[in-house]
């Protein structure tokens, strides 16, 4: 039986944790920004649902021009369009879906409620990826999900920063 490469197998993770990861980091600190700059929450799910459609498909085609630049830089030559597709597409899925991790909370509960469930789903789910991931690489999954926790927490805040300083303009 043939494998694939470590490298093609590598490039499909890279893309599923650069979705996710992007996806929840990027959704909640916007979400938060907007919830903490006093929005009305029928906005703020706008808004959300605008991020999570444009941004899917940006970092998917982002995803599909990177990954045959790198190819085509690897084999010097044109190359298939088939893996750099397969990538844009995992990255699509992973960052659709996991958008709606974050915008959620806003759906069922009022935003100062939904602003905290948002951040906590949103951290929690950051901290179960970089454990999965640590799982797949073989690697202490504790320090790879705090770290990514922590990593991800970080730009959240920042968000959440923005937000505040947005509000008093």
């Amino acid at each position: 039986m043939l494998t694939q490469p470590r490298s093609v197998s590598a490039s499909y993770i890279r893309n599923f944790v650069f979705g996710v990861e992007d996806s929840l980091v990027s959704t909640v600190g916007l979400l938060s920004g907007v919830a903490i700059a006093g929005v009305e929450q029928k906005y703020i799910f706008i808004t959300g649902l605008i991020l999570i459609f444009v941004e899917a498909f940006s970092m998917a085609v982002g995803s599909f021009l990177s990954e045959e630049s790198a190819e085509k830089y690897i084999e010097q030559s044109e190359v298939s369009a088939r893996r750099p597709l397969l990538n844009g597409i995992i990255m699509f899925v992973s960052y659709f879906i996991s958008g709606f991790v974050p915008l959620f909370p806003y759906i069922i509960f009022p935003v100062a409620s939904a602003f905290w469930f948002s951040i906590l789903l949103s951290l929690l789910a950051l901290f179960v990826l970089g454990a999965i991931g640590a799982k797949i690489s073989n690697i202490n999954i504790f320090k790879n999900g705090f770290r990514m926790l922590l990593v991800g927490g970080i730009a959240i805040f920042a968000g959440v920063a923005v937000g505040k300083f947005a509000k008093g303009l």
